[in-house]
């Protein structure tokens, strides 16, 4: 068969990957032949408010390249698909498409809107799945699940009323992180920080509750918000530091508010910062309410959840939005003489990770998950190896989050996601709650399905850096605790694509890159080469498009070659063992394919996608293309035709789970003996012991 001259991505890929769903061999249960052990990789559910990025694209590009060598390899292979509801996410979503109309969420009420949510998701929640398909995915499309998904919602609840039963959940009042633009509260973990340029200012605290004419009797204060000292209910000082030793146990008066508080002696005091003395306000800082429970300080809460100043500020302060009533304050403090000097101050400032709106620390009623035995059960999985982190080193960020880890806020006060299953809330779960159950939800928990039964405990699985502690962390305490058994064996933190500045990449800032405009450029092979090609194991990934041209003058190269082996070998199959030959030629090309066989394994088994690729790149078009090609020539002879045809079909198999769509073709229409089965499904070559010889 006569090949075209050039290799056109677009008329090969989307009929390929039909031929693949066609054949239903995503699903490990269509399998042909007899299957070794699992192979199963859940996949990191997308929200479904997004949209393919190069981080997903990677994401899935790796994986699918270790579940196509596995599956190759007789491995029973599941990636398992599905989508994250996302909370606060999808509630913007639609509340922006409300806001078109002059609605608000109130404006229809909580039955109304939450019909408007399902609407859109039905509309748009699925097309990030459909993305990945493009980029060649061969997840098991069949199983495909969803956290809103009904028996999903039944796993949810099974187990907050498990947390329940056991005392672990409880209801309190607590200082919890708060978005007053999505009025909802967050855990630590949903947080963002912003370096923001801002103000250090020192405030004087009267000695004794009066202002001495003589000696200027003042204790100062350095602060980043000067708008909360009216919630503070004292001054403290490092119990070693010898400026401040004599005044522990003496007063102040708390400027504008009037009122007498006492100056406390806390470690948690850092003698450095500012002037050494710090004001507390337990209802509006973490470390503060610490020391407020240590010192039984009193709480008062001076902003509300709607960011304004509440009744309990001095009245000349209500209602004030934050920024306006930061002003006041240091205006005030300035006309009263209480403001001693104002330095720049850089800082980090956090930010909700949806909306980016300034997180207020402050009290409220929330659900919370005890996290001391569960970070525990993690924590030794990790030390004894039954779960291993990849790159070694996560494995001590894992560890020391999992000892420092608060009570976890599990409730949100939205409107869309899984309702706290007690009569009279009306608040949801945490997203990360749902999804911490994801290797096995989906799989029928709490019933005993066969799907469960079959496919867990899994056995890889990745994700970007930033969700190792929001999500794997929290699957692995929740598959012991639920499952009594680990929920995978390694995890896979992969790099993070970065430009090729090396900053973050950012719609907002022009810097993103839409992978479906690269595909639609270069094909879905060129870009999973360009991506796989960088994870050298580097942390970072500095996306360099030449990557993407290298791949798709590869797949040309590629095409090329079964041009001529097609060519040149008319009238002959492919041999079903590897040749004997007496040529010097053949038998090194045959002995060099074995050897760069074994050097790609070995090149995955460390995840080092980049430098497997570039091994078999380069025997492929230094060894095969412009050395054994031009010897082969000038040859007619059998042995040469079925080196030709060996070595070809070999490399297909080897460069499959790096570039499917390419290889797949070509597989189809090389002169197989018996017409074919597809090349997804047949059988990794192994190495033998041919040695090359010079």
């Amino acid at each position: 068969m006569e090949l075209p001259k050039a290799y056109n991505p677009m008329q090969t890929e989307e009929k390929i990957y039909r031929i693949w769903e066609k054949s239903g061999f995503f699903n490990p249960d269509n399998l042909p032949g007899k299957r070794r052990e699992n192979f199963v990789v859940m996949m990191p559910p997308p929200n479904i408010t997004g949209s393919l990025h190069l981080g997903h694209a990677l994401e899935a590009a790796a994986t699918d390249c270790l579940i196509r060598m596995k599956r190759m390899q007789g491995y029973r292979t599941l990636y398992f698909p599905g989508t994250d509801h996302a909370g606060i996410a999808t509630q913007n979503k639609v509340e922006k498409e409300l806001k078109k109309e002059g609605l608000g969420r109130h404006d229809l009420g909580r039955e109304k809107f939450l019909e408007r949510v399902w609407t859109w998701r039905e509309k748009y929640g699925g097309i990030i799945l459909e993305q990945f398909k493009k980029l060649g995915t061969s997840a098991d499309w069949s199983r495909q699940r969803f956290t809103m998904d009904k028996e999903y919602v039944k796993a949810v609840e099974a187990a907050f009323m498990h947390y329940y039963d056991k005392g672990w959940i409880y209801k309190g009042e607590r200082v919890v992180h708060f978005c007053t633009r999505c009025a909802t509260s967050l855990s630590d973990l949903e947080l963002e920080y912003k370096e923001e340029q801002g103000k250090l200012w020192y405030i004087k605290y009267p000695i004794g509750g009066q202002r001495s004419e003589v000696g200027n009797q003042y204790i100062v204060v350095a602060t980043t918000r000067p708008e909360t000292m009216l919630g503070d209910t004292a001054v403290a000082v490092h119990p070693d530091d010898t400026r401040y030793k004599a005044l522990i146990g003496k007063t102040v008066e708390l400027p504008l508010a009037e009122r007498i508080i006492p100056i406390i002696a806390d470690t948690a005091v850092e003698q450095e910062f500012g002037t050494g003395a710090v004001k507390v306000t337990p209802a509006h800082d973490f470390i503060d309410a610490n020391i407020g429970e240590r010192h039984e300080l009193s709480r008062i809460k001076i902003i509300g959840e709607d960011g304004r100043i509440t009744p309990e500020a001095p009245k000349k302060y209500h209602g004030m939005k934050v920024k306006e009533a930061r002003e006041t304050v240091v205006e005030d403090l300035t006309v009263k003489g209480f403001l001693e000097k104002t330095e720049d101050y850089t800082h980090n400032v956090a930010i909700c990770y949806r909306c980016e709106t300034p997180i207020e620390p402050l009290p409220s009623p929330q659900w919370f998950l005890k996290m001391k035995e569960l970070t525990q059960t993690a924590k030794r999985a990790y030390q004894s190896g039954r779960v291993r982190i990849a790159p070694e080193r996560f494995r001590q960020v894992a560890i020391e989050w999992l000892d420092n880890e608060r009570d976890w806020c599990i409730s949100r006060q939205l409107w869309w996601g899984h309702q706290i299953p007690i009569p009279g809330e009306k608040d949801v779960l945490d997203t990360w709650f749902s999804s911490a159950l994801w290797p096995f939800a989906t799989l029928g928990w709490p019933e005993k399905t066969k799907g469960l039964e079959t496919y867990y405990p899994t056995q890889w699985m990745t994700c970007a850096r930033e969700i190792l502690n929001l999500w794997i962390e929290r699957m692995v305490f929740s598959g012991l605790e639920f499952m009594g058994k680990e929920p995978y064996a390694e995890i896979w933190i992969h790099p993070t694509v970065l430009t090729k500045e090396g900053k973050r990449m950012s719609k907002s800032l022009g810097t993103g890159i839409d992978p479906l405009e690269l595909i639609r450029q270069y094909g879905a092979d060129a870009i999973r080469f360009g991506l796989l090609w960088q994870i050298t194991g580097l942390q970072d990934i500095k996306f360099d498009e030449s990557a993407l041209i290298a791949g798709k003058k590869f797949l040309n190269k590629i095409w090329n070659a079964a041009r001529f082996v097609l060519h040149h070998t008319e009238k002959i199959s492919i041999p079903e063992t590897p040749p004997i030959s007496e040529h010097k030629e053949d038998q090194k090309i045959l002995a060099s394919l074995n050897v760069h066989i074994s050097r790609v394994e070995k090149e995955i088994a460390i995840l080092r996608f980049g430098q497997a690729l570039e091994i078999f790149y380069s025997f492929f078009w230094h060894e095969f293309c412009d050395e054994y090609l031009e010897h082969a020539k000038q040859r007619t002879d059998v042995a040469a035709k079925e080196t030709l045809l060996w070595v070809l079909t070999t490399s297909l198999k080897i460069l499959h789970p790096f570039i499917p769509f390419i290889t797949e073709e070509l597989w189809g229409i090389l002169p197989h003996g018996n017409k074919p089965s597809l090349l997804m499904v047949a059988e990794w070559p192994a190495s033998s012991n041919l040695e090359i010889r010079d």
